[in-house]
């Protein structure tokens, strides 16, 4: 079984429904989550004209190949609902690869790990509720040393 973690975020409709289906889909499809981190509200950070995210990471278990990982996470998000929309704009779900084991891949489709963890933390901090040590093979930095080097977001907050 290969290590994953997995980004999950949402803005449109019930956004916590919405998170808890992403999660049941993931655990349906052969994705055996472990460990789920909090839920964080933040604003959005590209596109700010929108409603706010909720965000949170699961950590899990998969013997799919990451190729095929991305086709099933895109795959979920449209059975789940999402649209079509403007890069970085409103979605209803959005399911995102973030590590998988210690691979690096880049491809035009797929970077593993994602490219822009260390500017993100809407990500690091919830990674940092599952596991704080783990390590960045493309930085080689922990979560904890990346969490503290990212810029501030001072809208980020629990919701639970």
């Amino acid at each position: 079984m290969k290590k994953v973690f997995i980004a999950i975020g949402t803005n449109i409709g019930n956004r916590q429904e919405n998170i808890d289906t992403a999660i049941n889909q993931l655990n349906n499809n052969n994705v055996n989550i472990i460990k789920k981190s909090r839920i964080y509200s933040t604003a959005p950070m590209y596109e700010t004209e929108q409603d706010r995210f909720l965000n949170m990471v699961v950590f899990a278990e998969t013997n799919i190949k990451p190729n095929e990982l991305l086709k099933l996470l895109k795959d979920l998000e449209e059975k789940i609902g999402r649209t079509p929309s403007f890069r970085n704009g409103p979605r209803l779900i959005d399911l995102d690869i973030l590590y998988y084991d210690n691979l690096i891949i880049n491809e035009e489709d797929l970077q593993i790990p994602h490219i822009k963890i260390s500017e993100r933390q809407f990500v690091l901090q919830p990674l940092m509720d599952i596991n704080p040590d783990w390590l960045d093979i493309r930085t080689n930095k922990t979560i904890k040393k990346m969490q503290q080097e990212a810029p501030l977001d001072k809208t980020l907050s629990p919701i639970n």
